[in-house]
């Protein structure tokens, strides 16, 4: 049962992405990791991330009459990546109404983008099934987290992840790709963190990212990299 502070930590939520729910409950699942027990927002994740990429298409197909799939195809990554969708997790205030197990607490979970981003997907889907799946009324609440996004997008701009942006540059340099490879697995099986390097010719310097699989691991350590390279300019 909900204490009165997580229910005014619930309603300040509500303030802050522009819903009201009629089922609390709703809400209150979709903040809740698998660590906290059995009622938790993995099917709620599942759903808000087909809802979430739908939307944002459909937007991106309206704003770029003109472009190509492939234009259409790195703008949504870039919107609806983990990244992204932790930030907007942050700007909200969520990590704050995350539930979690006494592991994730101990370990910093509710400030990792992957749960951050996990939650904002589960959101998504709540609100969907509180309003008897309304679609619009989503749709228009969702915009509205990326308005600003939307607005400063340009299909011009490399919308590129990490990993591919290093490996262009470093075939512009004439060099070898870049190395990763895995240097710690932490976690319970349901719930991995992977930590991964990333070497390259000619830097002494190893970079080191983390994430919830192996790939996002890799797009870690390549952004710190890149970001290794960009200083250096």
């Amino acid at each position: 049962m909900s204490t009165i502070k997580n229910i005014f930590a619930l309603h300040q939520l509500e303030i802050t992405i522009g819903y009201a729910f009629q089922n609390l409950a709703l809400l209150e699942q979709a903040l809740t990791h698998r660590s906290f027990g059995p009622v938790h927002n993995e099917r709620l994740e599942f759903l808000g991330d087909s809802i979430l990429g739908m939307i944002i298409a459909k937007k991106l197909y309206e704003m770029f009459p003109h472009n190509p799939e492939g234009d259409l195809t790195r703008m949504r990554s870039s919107l609806v990546r983990e990244t992204t969708l932790a930030e907007l997790a942050r700007e909200f205030g969520l990590g704050n109404c995350l539930r979690l197990g006494p592991g994730e607490l101990k370990t910093g979970g509710a400030r990792r983008d992957s749960l951050l981003a996990d939650a904002v997907e589960s959101v998504i889907a709540a609100m969907y099934l509180d309003s008897g799946e309304e679609f619009d009324t989503v749709r228009q609440i969702v915009l509205s987290w990326f308005e600003s996004r939307l607005k400063t997008i340009n299909p011009k701009v490399n919308q590129k992840d990490p990993k591919s942006s290093l490996q262009e540059l470093l075939q512009s340099q004439h060099k070898p790709l870049p190395q990763y490879k895995v240097v710690n697995i932490s976690g319970t099986d349901n719930d991995q963190v992977f930590t991964d390097e990333v070497c390259v010719e000619g830097v002494s310097e190893k970079f080191s990212g983390k994430g919830s699989s192996k790939r996002r691991a890799e797009q870690d350590a390549a952004q710190h990299l890149l970001d290794f390279f960009a200083v250096k300019k």
